[in-house]
């Protein structure tokens, strides 16, 4: 179907670019290689679109491009280039001349590249592929991790001795059922376990959330969940080390328990009371203990998640790149193991919808912590709480992070960061205005932020709002 002007004006009101929407403005021409660049990375993102001669930011308009005169030879030349048809249309628009390049999504387990090079979009940026990411598009269409076997030819009393399936319904809020054959028939059902036979199977979901003892599973009992607590800042001198054997469903509160036992108090006075605050808040853990849980990369070897607690800080990692950047956590979510959050959030582990980042900033901004931390490498995310630091104990990152996502929890709330939310976030008196001004500055000099393009327009940064640099 043809592109119309009324649906370019539909896209124009989109409040953001998306990984299936792209605008560029290419008023006079726009460079091949780019191009080349976007269209592979739209395909390996599930298609999309790709408009030339709309403005770059918002509000968005129509400006019109010369570029691609013969869109036919362009066309011609993207195929031989990325080795895929683009269908390039042009609209006359009132406004100006436009560019539709329709971009078809990639084929089912493949993913293209570019002179050796897999993209993908991350946020404003194209960026190479990460390896987790490529290995899940290759094995698609092949069984995920998840489904396989974990324990063969069971018997009934196996499966009831093996998995605690009293904790299936507990946490479901229903009663347990009177027979053994209707317990059997509704984990069938949820695919933790399969007959064969007049056996029955259970699946590496049924085991890794159900599990009595994950060590009774070859090859799962390196998926304990790990706590280990340190007596100073470094690993030199470890006070304890355990791994949390059951599954991660029917054991999570346990293993909630157990990490907040480990985390000291401090003792806080009141106007007439005194009272232990733990160094870290349990809404905080409980959201990244579940989160590593979750979006863990299960084929990743020799590694579990881990929690290790220092005397200032508390990591929580995770076997497996995230798909997204870690400065995108608190706005966009992207679930590894689908079937497994599914069964989390019905179980009432987790919400799987995106905001448990959001409530660990808020917490971290309610007790007055350092703002948390986000860090992925090849083959792990770590997620960094840190203890309670006065203000002027807080080096020029600390600040600038707290900045970016102070800005980014009043964006996803459909309200804009000013210089008195941030006072406020820090604490500080209205004489330290300049300050924050600094911090602010800072923030947008590193490109984390940006002034609020739809505000008043102000002179005084005092009274100027900001967004995401990504908003």
């Amino acid at each position: 179907m043809a592109t119309i002007p009324a649906q370019i004006d539909l896209w124009l009101k989109s409040p953001s670019e998306h990984q299936r929407l792209e605008f560029k403005e290419a008023k006079n021409q726009f460079d091949n290689k780019k191009l080349y660049k976007y269209c592979v990375a739209l395909a390996n993102e599930g298609g999309g679109v790709l408009l030339l001669g709309v403005s770059d930011q918002p509000p968005r308009k129509v400006v019109g491009t010369q570029a691609f005169n013969d869109p036919v030879e362009m066309a011609e030349k993207l195929f031989t280039a990325v080795g895929f048809r683009v269908d390039i249309e042009v609209v006359a628009h009132p406004d100006g001349r436009v560019l539709v390049f329709h971009i078809p999504s990639r084929p089912r387990g493949t993913a293209y590249h570019l002179e050796g090079t897999y993209l993908m979009r991350s946020g404003e940026e194209l960026v190479p592929m990460s390896e987790d990411r490529l290995r899940l598009i290759f094995a698609e269409g092949q069984p995920d991790w998840l489904s396989l076997l974990a324990r063969e030819d069971c018997t009934e009393d196996e499966i009831v001795q093996l998995l605690d399936t009293q904790s299936y319904f507990d946490l479901l809020k229903l009663p347990y059922p009177a027979t053994r054959d209707a317990v059997l028939d509704r984990f069938e059902r949820e695919k933790l376990i399969c007959r064969r036979e007049s056996l029955w199977c259970i699946t590496r979901l049924g085991a890794v959330l159900f599990a009595k003892r994950l060590d009774d599973f070859d090859g799962l009992a390196r998926k304990a969940p790990r706590v280990v607590v340190y007596s100073g800042q470094n690993k030199l001198a470890t006070r304890l080390d355990k791994s949390v054997a059951k599954g991660y469903a029917a054991g999570f509160e346990g293993l909630l328990e157990f990490v907040n036992e480990q985390v000291p108090s401090n003792e806080v006075i009141g106007q007439a009371l005194r009272q232990e605050v733990k160094m870290f808040p349990s809404i905080a853990i409980r959201e990244l203990v579940a989160n590593a849980l979750i979006h863990q990369d299960f084929t990743e070897t020799g590694t579990s998640v881990m929690v290790e607690l220092y005397a200032d800080r508390m990591e929580i990692t995770s076997p497996g790149r995230p798909f997204i950047s870690t400065d995108r956590f608190i706005d966009e979510y992207q679930s590894r193991n689908e079937r497994l959050a599914d069964l989390m959030r019905r179980l009432h582990i987790c919400e799987e919808k995106g905001s448990g980042i959001d409530k660990v900033i808020a917490a971290a901004e309610a007790f007055q912590l350092p703002a948390p931390d986000f860090r992925a490498n090849e083959r792990q995310t770590i997620s960094l709480l840190f203890a309670h630091k006065e203000f002027e104990d807080m080096d020029r990152s600390d600040r600038i992070r707290a900045c970016y996502q102070h800005c980014c929890l009043r964006y996803v709330m459909n309200q804009k960061m000013t210089n008195q939310s941030l006072r406020e976030r820090f604490k500080l008196a209205e004489s330290k205005s300049g300050t924050v001004s600094q911090i602010i500055s800072a923030t947008v000099e590193a490109g984390k932020i940006k002034a609020d393009s739809t505000g008043s327009g102000a002179a005084s940064k005092r009274y100027s709002r900001y967004v995401p640099a990504w908003a």
